[in-house]
């Protein structure tokens, strides 16, 4: 059970399939929890295999989609918990001290998160990157656990639910829902990439007509 392209991916797949061949299910929940830590790690390989080695009969499916969506729930729980450390104070602190970047930029940020914080935290556990990124200003603004568990749970195992039953209907060409998902990503990326471009010009151009209004002042 090899990727095509013999690249990085072949040894990742390796490894995550000599897990699971080790300590069964749990294997592939911690090769996603440590996915959630580390959002290269591509979930869209990892969860298909899962599938597949269900299919194989190495465990039951269930067990796939339990351990897969435990691993979900514990590494965002851990990110959560970088959030809640750095906190409100700490944020504000380093924002000060990046460029382009404004206090109040947080007080809005915090503000849009108070008000779609659940349906952000929910729908992020479903889009590449952000998957991850969104645990950490949940754990900023000191989301409830609760709610912010409920939420993350519900988002991760149709998350996994969709990548696992696609490995395990499937079967050896598994391969073919990374390529797709592959499509997700990038596009993602791109979006993301460009709201960063819009924001620095936006920015840049404001910072350059305050500048003016000081000298002619």
């Amino acid at each position: 059970m090899t990727t095509p392209d013999g690249s990085w991916l072949t040894a990742l797949v390796d490894g995550v399939v000599g897990l699971m061949d080790i300590i069964g299910a749990p294997g592939a929940g911690l090769a996603i929890a440590l996915e959630n830590l580390f959002p290269p790690l591509p979930s869209e390989v990892i969860l298909p295999m899962a599938g597949l080695a269900a299919a194989r009969g190495s465990f039951t499916l269930f067990e796939a989609l339990f351990w897969t969506t435990a691993g979900s729930v514990v590494g965002a729980f851990l990110l959560y918990g970088i959030g809640a450390w750095l906190g409100l104070p700490r944020l504000r602190a380093l924002v000060e001290r990046t460029p382009l970047l404004h206090v109040d930029d947080v007080d809005r940020t915090v503000a849009w998160f108070g008000r779609h914080g659940g349906k952000a935290v929910f729908f992020g556990r479903m889009l590449p990157i952000f998957r991850s990124l969104i645990s950490i200003p949940a754990g900023v603004t000191r989301m409830p656990l609760w709610r912010f568990g409920v939420l993350t749970l519900a988002g991760s195992l149709i998350w996994n639910g969709v990548f696992v039953l696609a490995g395990y209907l499937l079967g050896e060409q598994w391969h073919i829902v990374e390529e797709y998902a592959g499509i997700l990503q990038y596009a993602v990326i791109a979006a993301a990439a460009g709201a960063l471009a819009w924001f620095t010009v936006v920015r840049v151009r404001q910072l350059r007509g305050r500048s003016r209004s000081a000298d002619l002042a």
